[in-house]
């Protein structure tokens, strides 16, 4: 009976000792929050309340339907720390799956467990014989299972079963606490980052509809490029730059060949060698680009400002042509009624003129120039730009463009144009005041006429360049300035030395260009024929007696004998 008395008492001690160190346990679990921290907790005092060599911790896994090995104490092998259990294999499994504790003093002989080759292989690494499981239990469900288990045969009785349980049970309370905490923390974790996010894109909106504003106020306004891009500039830093549909600069400080290829092959904004390049479209045309050079990546909201200025810069560009293909409908049109009818009211095209900043008073050439294979609408905005930049007029008639252009040269005007944009043209002028216009325009396209008919594609001149063809087709005929290109330099030399060069010529052609005949009408020698021809070379060039020029030459020098006074 003393003997029974004493077991009984040394059964409650040991009892009370662990329910005692259950409630520390408890009381433990409860002040920790992160949950390894926890689960470590749980597998360290089961081992230490059952003496056990080995205690170990699976948690269920919903996605996958089975149970995972998640915390382990006193383990050595890295197999068994990785090892699954599926649902109903192995005593784990068992546990899992009934929801009941299972015990076992030998588990590699224990017929009551479905036994997998896996599981048993990484038990029998571990060493692992009497094994104990118990569930995890939150409610109705099973959230893992905690073992306790020995590298010998251990019978495990009620009372460590019981211990066990309780321990899982403070450890399910546990263990959801600290998950719904770790949730709660990534929840507000979450939601600190949300509210951040959403006062940077609170920042970003305010900016965006500020430069949204500012372009918006520019457009409106008609503002310039230079002001855009200071706008941009403003709310994003760095430097524009803003460029036309070939590549050019309109506006920046900088220059960039290859943005607009960039440009060209993107929608969107783009990010390309360290510069990021909107592209500047109306629908399907491309109108240019801007590019931003800037040390600091563009974020979402910030591109979407560069997108918007890129915008408010086409609807610029857009007003600008549109304003500018109105002025040159405006001056085109002036310079039909110039040409057409210049008496119908000539106080009110002057006006018009003054009013384009023409005046008419002054001398002015007319250009016609014909488009040969030329795009006609491309070379007429070629030629309105070039009009506009000469302080001129352009317009298209009867399908050749005309030119007025202040100047009163028109030879050179001619071959300047002929020469720049590879047209044949012809020219007339000067043409000072309303009425002389149209004579000049006809003139113009005389001469242009007479060069396509004699195969001088290309080329630029007035009627004074065609020689004797100028005399005959213009209508007022300048004489003296015909002689003067022709044989100039032989009259001038005469009149200055007082030689006889001019009726030495005159007796050569009428010799048949013969030196020997033409001495006798000289009464000179023929060496002296032969000296005087040589100087005439020299003064006309080598080129004096081919068919073409000889024959300029003496009609040039007959005029020359019928306009000139006898002494």
């Amino acid at each position: 009976m003393a003997e029974d008395i004493y077991q009984e008492l040394e059964r409650r001690r040991r009892r009370e000792a662990e329910l005692a160190a259950l409630f520390r346990t408890a009381g433990d679990l409860a002040a920790l929050r992160d949950l390894d921290q926890v689960l470590q907790a749980i597998v360290h005092r089961a081992r230490a309340l059952l003496q056990a060599d080995v205690s170990y911790l699976a948690l269920h896994d919903p996605e996958r339907g089975d149970t995972y090995m998640r915390m382990t104490s006193g383990s050595v092998s890295a197999a068994f720390q990785r090892l699954r259990l599926p649902m109903g294999a192995g005593l784990g499994g068992l546990v899992a799956q009934t929801a009941a504790p299972y015990a076992t003093p030998d588990y590699p002989s224990d017929s009551r467990f479905q036994h997998t080759r896996a599981i048993d292989d990484a038990v029998s690494e571990e060493g692992l014989i009497g094994i104990l499981g118990v569930p995890l239990r939150l409610g109705s469900a099973v959230i893992g299972v905690l073992f306790a288990a020995d590298r010998r045969q251990r019978p495990f009785p009620a009372e460590e079963v019981s211990l066990l349980g309780s321990l899982a049970d403070h450890a399910a309370i546990a263990i959801d606490n600290a998950r719904r905490l770790q949730e709660t923390r990534a929840a507000l974790t979450e939601l600190a980052t949300t509210t951040q996010l959403l006062r940077e894109r609170t920042t970003s909106l305010e900016r965006a509809a500020d430069a949204h504003d500012r372009l918006t106020d520019l457009v409106l306004r008609g503002g310039s490029l230079s002001d855009v891009a200071g706008a941009v500039t403003d709310v994003l830093g760095g430097s524009l730059l803003v460029l036309d549909a070939a590549g050019r600069r309109l506006c920046g400080e900088f220059d960039d060949e290859n943005a607009i290829t960039v440009a060209r092959a993107h929608s969107r904004v783009t990010r390309s060698e360290g510069r990021w390049i909107a592209r500047i479209a109306a629908g399907a045309e491309q109108l240019g680009a801007l590019v931003l050079s800037r040390e600091t990546e563009l974020d979402d909201g910030e591109q979407r400002i560069l997108e918007r200025a890129a915008l408010a810069t086409a609807v610029l560009l857009l007003l600008r042509r549109s304003a500018a293909e109105a002025e040159h409908r405006v001056r085109g049109d002036l310079l039909a009624d110039l040409i057409l009818t210049p008496h119908r009211d000539p106080d009110r095209l002057t006006a018009r003129a003054d009013a384009l900043g023409i005046d008419l008073a002054q001398p002015h050439t007319v250009v016609v120039v014909d488009a040969g294979e030329h795009e006609p609408h491309h070379l007429g905005r070629v030629l309105v730009r070039l009009a506009t930049a000469k302080a001129g007029l352009a317009t298209r008639h009867h399908g050749r463009h005309i030119l007025l252009l202040p100047g009163d040269d028109p030879g050179a005007a001619a071959r300047a144009v002929a020469t720049e944009l590879g047209v044949t043209t012809g020219a007339a002028g000067p043409a000072t005041g309303l009425a002389a216009i149209p004579g000049a325009h006809d003139e113009a396209t005389r001469c242009l006429d007479a060069l396509l008919a004699f195969d001088r594609v290309g080329e630029g001149a007035c009627l004074r360049d065609l020689g004797f063809l100028g005399l005959v087709i213009g209508r007022h005929s300048d004489l003296p300035g015909f002689v003067h290109d022709v044989v100039g330099p032989v009259l001038d030399y005469d009149r200055r030395r007082g030689t006889e060069l001019v009726s030495t010529v005159e007796a050569y052609f009428a010799a048949g260009r013969s030196p020997a005949r033409a001495c006798g009408t000289l009464h000179v020698h023929v060496n002296t024929v032969t000296q005087r021809l040589e100087r005439v070379t020299t003064l006309l060039g080598e080129d004096w007696q081919e068919p073409g020029r000889s024959l300029e030459i003496q009609l040039a020098l007959k005029l020359h004998r019928a306009t000139t006074p006898r002494r």
